[in-house]
């Protein structure tokens, strides 16, 4: 009897080692391609580690160019709703409706991607967690600075850009736009360059790294910069988001695998890896014989002027919701001066 009792017991011993072994895979969908830095660099090495830290048993499937149906802006509902289990992209593909998190994406306000996606990440665990319901974010990042982009006219002054269909990524850039005089259309990068080829706009903002894997620089020939000494034109967020109820339905120890390989210093490598990208962009709109240009300290300022009012707009918005919008905006601009120490 006592012998039969412990073979039971090993036997559901048994049972249970291999079930607690049981691999499992992480659905994750995004929207660029398989090549571009956003997998190669950011979310393949995040794979990577918690692969190794689970011992193999946390593997990642990863599918580029919303291979798995839809558009760029269902991957935050694709994730909350559990299509799939995590997903980056911008939340500012849903215009408005991640308000909080916008501030890191109004003109002029970052000097490097590193110290605001750590920066991001800060601001979102104080005053982002109720826009994210029902997701896990996992990273924030912002990319390094967006530059102008024209098919058929060199931007030289900001009076340059009246009239023209420019797209922009989100709301507030968009505004950015319409506050220098363009005319904006919204889209998602991954139709820029139909959107271009067919005379639907003119030019496009974007940072550098994302131009070769998409060839867009194959269908503009003028690019204008701002001066590296001042604030960026833009930078616009991403997160890399897991659904909730996946990540909470993990083994506690695989839970704290995530949480090791994610957070602050996850969106601090992010960004990293986009203030190092512009080589990878530029050099081949260099070699292609584009025409680079780079804008004057006194026109950048002037865009700066113009653009100012947009962040009382934001602080506006935020003190309609209930927040306190001056305390969150000198909050955001504050840790972004202390992450860029």
């Amino acid at each position: 009897m006592f012998t039969c009792a412990r073979l039971i017991i090993a036997l559901w011993g048994t049972l249970a080692s291999a079930a607690f072994a049981q691999e499992i895979t992480l659905k994750i969908h995004h929207f660029l391609p398989a090549t571009a830095i956003q997998q190669a660099a950011m979310i393949q090495p995040w794979c990577d580690r918690v692969a190794k830290d689970s011992a193999g048993r946390l593997k990642c499937q990863i599918f580029p160019m919303m291979q798995l149906g839809g558009t760029p802006a269902q991957l935050i509902d694709q994730a909350r709703d559990g299509a799939v289990d995590i997903v980056f992209v911008l939340p500012g593909y849903t215009a408005g409706r991640f308000p909080a998190m916008e501030v890191f994406e109004l003109p002029f306000l970052n000097t490097s991607a590193e110290a605001t996606s750590k920066a991001a990440w800060e601001f979102f665990q104080k005053h982002g967690q109720k826009e994210f319901a029902g997701l896990k974010p996992l990273a924030f990042a912002t990319h390094d600075n967006g530059y102008i982009h024209t098919r058929d006219k060199p931007i030289r002054r900001f009076e340059d850009l009246k009239g023209l269909k420019m797209r922009a990524p989100t709301r507030f850039t968009n505004k950015l736009l319409a506050s220098l005089g363009a005319s904006p259309v919204g889209m998602p990068v991954n139709s820029v360059g139909d959107a271009i080829n067919k005379g639907v706009i003119d030019g496009f903002l974007l940072p550098w790294e994302v131009m070769p894997g998409l060839k867009l620089h194959e269908m503009v020939r003028f690019h204008t910069e701002t001066p590296r000494d001042l604030p960026a034109l833009y930078m616009a967020v991403f997160v890399f988001a897991m659904n909730e109820s996946r990540y909470l339905g993990l083994p506690a120890d695989l839970r704290g695998v995530i949480d090791r390989a994610s957070g602050l210093g996850l969106s601090g490598q992010m960004g990293r890896v986009w203030d190092q990208s512009q080589s990878v962009g530029r050099d081949p709109a260099n070699k292609r014989g584009n025409t680079i240009t780079q804008l004057s300290k006194q026109e950048t300022e002037k865009m700066m002027q113009l653009s100012a009012p947009l962040a009382q707009e934001w602080i506006a918005q935020m003190n309609k919701s209930g927040s306190n919008g001056r305390e969150m905006f000198d909050e955001a601009r504050q840790l972004i001066r202390k992450h860029s120490r």
